[in-house]
């Protein structure tokens, strides 16, 4: 073993990793995507979520301002779409309208829940934390849903 970057290291050891679309209101209204690789399960009582946002991010703006965001787990068949949502961002298009994923509202704050997802989770903000350059959103999940016959995407 030798002494490395901390980016190259990293890098050897990412993949395969989770991958996780977070889903929030804008501030005219519409819904915003963006593709996460980071974020995690917080607690198990209450159970929570923590997704790790750049300042820079139209998403970031999103959740200073929202209250809940919805967490996907994309399937295999979500592949493209999850792609799409984390190079294109939402200042300058309606992500969720240009890859038309199948969704319904969920039972929190009505956000998408997507029918092509592996599973769901409604989360209520209840805390955030400056991390660099970077904001850490905490959530508790209100509600969940799976769809045990999908393959969550691996990347």
């Amino acid at each position: 073993m030798e002494h490395s970057t901390f980016s190259n290291t990293y890098q050897h050891v990412k993949s395969p990793s989770k991958v996780a679309l977070a889903i929030m209101e804008t501030p005219e209204g519409k819904y915003n995507l963006i593709t996460l690789k980071w974020f995690m399960r917080t607690s198990i009582e209450p159970e929570m979520f923590a997704i790790s946002i750049g300042l820079s991010r139209f998403s970031h703006e999103c959740l200073q301002q929202a209250k809940y965001f919805n967490l996907c787990i994309p399937s295999e068949d979500m592949k493209d779409h999850t792609m799409f949502c984390g190079t294109v961002s939402g200042r300058v298009s309606n992500k969720l309208e240009e890859i038309g994923e199948e969704w319904f509202p969920g039972k929190l704050n009505k956000l998408p829940i997507l029918k092509n997802g592996a599973a769901n989770f409604e989360c209520e903000i209840v805390t955030q934390v400056r991390s660099g350059d970077h904001t850490i959103f905490v959530g508790v999940v209100k509600h969940a849903w799976v769809d045990e016959d999908k393959k969550m995407l691996l990347l």
